[in-house]
């Protein structure tokens, strides 16, 4: 099955609480279609005379997609904003800019494709399963873009190997990076510590111009190297890392206490999709904190944070960035457990773009920070069907 063919096969829009107050701000309601939020938001800066950094997007969102998402500036901005594959329609103003916490949801709709009639008609009956049983909570691909062949920088930060991370930002190529940089970072690769030659061929405009302009002038810097590194993408590392650490002690906690004969693949790992039974109501309750300096587990989840960081080298003492000046691991805790809401499923149809192949359109809600994708990758577990995204 495949849920992204088009980019129409993937809408998401946003459930946003604007501020109600009046103010300097300026709310756009932004409809984009197969472009990235971060691209999105540069052109829109650029036409509003801003930096892109005041052009402010509480979430991004999928670029193979049609999504209707928020922002907001501190500008006297036109009432519409027209792009590449955008366009921005103010909304109101209001007294501050937006914040993550302003949302409250995400409404998804999908056109599954590359079904056979029996799978699709399964299909249907697998997700009403899931609106009233859940599923794991995992962390899923789209929060992975950093990760590498080897591994995660985010890792090398926590474990204060500033040279390694440095070495990951400029020569890995990692699962998000275009072709233009993964062809940059193979010629850093080919050509570490030619400072000079590479700051000639760095693409322009780029934070990477900035690290290498400084290891051109302190080549063994690479504590204050690291720390050139914009602070939003240094947060998207640690969150990528600090994200896979907590799919992991879930995953180890559910191989310990379920049966379990289906998984999920989240970028080439397996995770376990259990069969809860009588404790299901003890799932939807469960919280486990984002592994951190200050996270506190029971002794059950324990175990499995233990196994993990054993695993992995490292201890709850090394989940704090002590090496940057600015960026931290986030706080909190997330839910084991969860369930898309006001699930709505089509008929299966005839997909006439694949001759033999049939579809489902469906639609459900989640709250932010969820991911419509597992959902749909568990679906497919259940009634065996191959999952992929496009």
């Amino acid at each position: 099955m495949q849920i992204k063919r088009f980019p129409e096969d993937f809408q998401v829009e946003e459930d946003i609480m604007l501020p109600e107050n009046q103010g300097a701000y300026a709310y756009y309601r932004v409809e984009k279609r197969g472009r990235p939020t971060l691209i999105v938001r540069d052109e829109m800066a650029a036409k509003l005379k801003v930096t892109p950094s005041a052009l402010v997007f509480p979430a991004l969102k999928d670029a193979s997609a049609v999504t209707v998402q928020y922002a907001s500036v501190r500008k006297h901005g036109p009432e519409e904003i027209r792009g590449s594959g955008f366009v921005a329609q103010r909304v109101q103003w209001g007294p501050r800019a937006l914040r993550p916490r302003d949302l409250r949801g995400n409404r998804f709709t999908m056109t599954i494709r590359e079904l056979s009639q029996p799978q699709a008609t399964a299909m249907h009956t697998e997700l009403r399963t899931l609106e009233t049983q859940g599923l794991p909570n995992y962390f899923d691909d789209q929060r992975f873009g950093s990760y590498s062949n080897d591994g995660f920088i985010g890792k090398a930060i926590l474990q204060r190997d500033a040279e390694q991370a440095v070495r990951f930002y400029l020569s890995e190529t990692m699962l998000g990076d275009p072709q233009s940089i993964r062809e940059f970072k193979a010629l850093v690769k080919s050509h570490w510590g030619q400072w000079g030659y590479l700051l000639h061929l760095a693409p322009r405009p780029s934070n990477y111009r900035s690290v290498i302009t400084y290891l051109k002038d302190h080549p063994h810097e690479y504590r204050k190297a690291v720390n050139l590194i914009q602070d939003r993408l240094l947060s998207i590392y640690l969150s990528a890392y600090q994200s896979w650490i907590w799919n992991n002690i879930l995953a180890h906690y559910f191989d310990s206490h379920f049966p379990t004969s289906q998984w999920v693949d989240i970028i080439g790992t397996t995770f376990p999709l259990p069969q809860p039974g009588p404790a299901l109501e003890k799932l939807q309750q469960m919280q486990i904190d984002l592994p951190r300096l200050t996270a506190r587990y029971d002794e059950e989840v324990q175990k499995a944070a233990d196994a993990i960081f054993e695993k992995e080298g490292l201890t709850l003492n090394d989940f704090k960035a002590r090496i940057l000046r600015r960026v931290y691991l986030s706080r909190g805790e997330r839910p084991a457990w969860f369930t898309p809401a006001d699930v709505t499923v089509g008929e299966p149809f005839a997909d006439d773009t694949e001759y033999g192949d049939w579809a489902i359109t469906v639609s459900f809600t989640l709250q932010s920070g969820y991911y419509a994708p597992l959902v749909l990758k568990a679906a497919a577990a259940r009634i065996g069907a191959e999952f992929r995204a496009r």
